[in-house]
């Protein structure tokens, strides 16, 4: 996959590519200076139609966009090129989540045709905190999760490794200093780290729980991966104690509790989450892959615990 540091480097990406007609996928906001056959600005959205004249689908946002133009790369068979805009680390994976527009999952699939990502820090300077911070999480929770499930590898534990610490030192400083694009860049090298540790190993029970919190209740995947990561790496400790250790070290003194505290996020209940359906979710996330990718599958019970810790 081509990747790229700086958006002018976005024509030269389609050219080397070969692509001359793509399919624009982004929200209203977002923008570029390139050439395009058309736009799709429902986002999130469970649905998308593609011009039959597109050769290509250029991605511009975060995850809901990105999401968006894989699905539809399966559907219609092109490639995918993303322009991130946050830290999600949805550029890295052929798997995608079909959201409608109010955030709720309704499907997914897999089997995308990524072949390039162009990263601009420009791009991340006006993310608020909370995403800022929710999605950065997500990408050292790609980080943990890539040093112990089943999946796991050396080129994988290089580059999570690599990530955690980018993540770990970085982002504090970004919370501190939003538009220090010095830091921002930084982070966001983490974040590619993590998602190509992501790409290379995959997830674990921390996204699990995450994700079946956010596909029920249409919560950012971000906010949840912050809620979730503590309680994961409680439950990986005992599974695999020395991946666990490796990932401690590496983050140093800003553990992961301290760290997801910066977005200001709360508990479950703050989001609405009723503590009636808990042991729903836990049924839910126990048979998602990230849980089933895990040294040892967590229990639906040892699930709904972990979920009540952080209730």
């Amino acid at each position: 996959m081509i990747v790229r540091w700086s958006l002018g480097e976005l024509p030269e990406v389609l050219a080397e590519l070969g692509l001359e007609r793509p399919f624009l996928v982004a929200s209203p906001r977002w923008s570029l200076d390139v050439p395009t056959i058309g736009r799709w600005s429902a986002v999130p959205s469970e649905r998308i139609e593609v011009p039959a004249e597109a050769d290509s689908l250029l991605a511009v946002g975060g995850g809901s966009a990105i999401d968006v133009a894989k699905n539809a790369s399966v559907r219609a068979g092109l490639p995918v090129i993303s322009v991130p805009t946050t830290y999600s680390g949805a550029e890295w994976t052929p798997t995608f989540g079909i959201r409608s527009a109010d955030r709720r999952m309704v499907g997914g699939g897999a089997g995308a045709k990524l072949v390039g990502v162009v990263y601009d820090v420009g791009l991340t300077l006006e993310l608020p905190r909370a995403e800022t911070v929710g999605t950065a999480m997500n990408a050292l929770a790609h980080c943990a999760e890539a040093l112990y499930v089943r999946g796991r590898n050396d080129r994988g534990d290089e580059r999570a490794l690599e990530g955690a610490a980018l993540l770990a030192r970085w982002l504090p400083a970004v919370v501190e200093r939003p538009r220090d694009a010095g830091a921002r860049g930084m982070l966001l090298r983490g974040a590619a780290a993590g998602g190509e540790a992501l790409a290379l190993a995959g997830l674990g029970l921390a996204h699990a729980m995450a994700q079946a919190l956010g596909g029920r209740y249409g919560l950012s995947h971000g906010a949840m991966n912050a809620l979730c990561l503590p309680p994961g790496l409680r439950f990986a400790r005992a599974e695999a104690p020395d991946a666990v250790a490796r990932f401690e070290a590496t983050i140093g003194g800003s553990g992961v509790e301290e760290l997801a505290r910066l977005g200001v996020f709360g508990r479950l209940h703050d989001f609405g989450v009723p503590e009636v359906e808990l042991p729903d979710v836990a049924a839910a996330a126990a048979g998602r892959a990230g849980n089933q990718a895990m040294p040892r599958p967590a229990t639906v019970d040892e699930i709904e615990q972990l979920l009540r810790s952080i209730y």
